[in-house]
């Protein structure tokens, strides 16, 4: 069984005020094996900065080849409660301004600094300039600042 997530438009405050009678839009077809047949396969729940409950984000399966699709608002990293932009701001910041933005942990920030250091020197070495890695690694499909190589 194959995990796959699909990146929606979605407002989630409309999500968090409809909680399960959101209307989400089913995929018109399995993105793994391309059948027609996906069916409901209940809800996740998942948590995002900014809300104190977490969300309920639907998930569909594939009775062909039993893949379970989970479909996520568009703007998030794979396992990240915080948008992308937000990530890229809060870096931008401290790489130019030598502070960190007060929005969020201190903690939390230094830990995608050092993961995007880690990435930037894995991928393209020592030495790039660590906002345009964070593009460039994004273009390539990676996650600029999670732990995983």
């Amino acid at each position: 069984m194959e995990l796959m997530i699909i990146p929606v438009s979605v407002i989630l405050n409309e999500i968090f005020q409809q909680g399960r009678k959101f209307n989400w839009k089913k995929p018109a077809k399995c993105p793994r094996c391309h059948s027609v047949r996906v069916w409901g396969h209940g809800f996740v729940a998942a948590f995002f900065d900014g809300f104190v409950e977490s969300l309920w984000l639907r998930r569909y399966r594939c009775p062909d080849c039993k893949c379970i699709v989970r479909m996520k608002p568009k703007g998030f990293f794979r396992r990240f409660r915080v948008p992308i932009e937000i990530v890229r701001a809060c870096l931008g910041n401290r790489l130019s301004n030598g502070l960190w933005p007060g929005v969020l942990s201190k903690s939390r920030q230094r830990h995608w600094l050092s993961a995007l250091k880690r990435k930037t020197a894995a991928f393209f070495g020592i030495g790039t300039d660590l906002m345009s890695a964070f593009d460039r690694l994004m273009a390539i499909g990676q996650i600029p600042v999670s732990r995983d190589l």
